[in-house]
């Protein structure tokens, strides 16, 4: 068996990526030729969870929900690398358990630093 790879080995990839692209030309043209041309003031507006849009959408507003948005996400992900962890528990033995305190370490010592900073104080 030859362990290197020829480039007919590649023909499936390429077939399903052409498949693909296919698709999304012939669905973007179907819709743009099938739908309706229409237009008017009303179906031009914004429509968002059925508030009509009232002033400025680019009203400035604290920095502080980004802020709690971007270490929901950096916290939660550091707790999805906990899962297989927890899954091969056993499997791991003594080196699996000091990774993951040395994880848990870096994880607790960024979350003190955002707390030190203030970033969970709302005013």
């Amino acid at each position: 068996m030859n362990p290197q790879s020829q480039p007919a080995d590649y023909f499936p990839i390429l077939l399903q990526f052409i498949v693909a692209l296919g698709f999304v030309v012939t669905t973007l043209v179907a819709t743009h030729l099938l739908g309706p041309k229409r237009k008017s003031k009303v179906k031009l507006d914004p429509f968002e969870c059925g508030i009509e849009s009232k002033g400025n959408a680019r009203i400035p507003f604290s920095i502080k929900y980004f802020l709690v948005a971007i270490l929901f996400v950096l916290f939660d992900v550091e707790v999805i690398f906990m899962y297989p962890w927890a899954v091969n528990f056993k499997t791991l033995g003594v080196t699996g358990i000091l990774e993951m305190f040395l994880f848990m370490g870096l994880l607790l010592t960024g979350f003190f630093y955002v707390m030190k900073k203030g970033a969970f104080k709302w005013e």
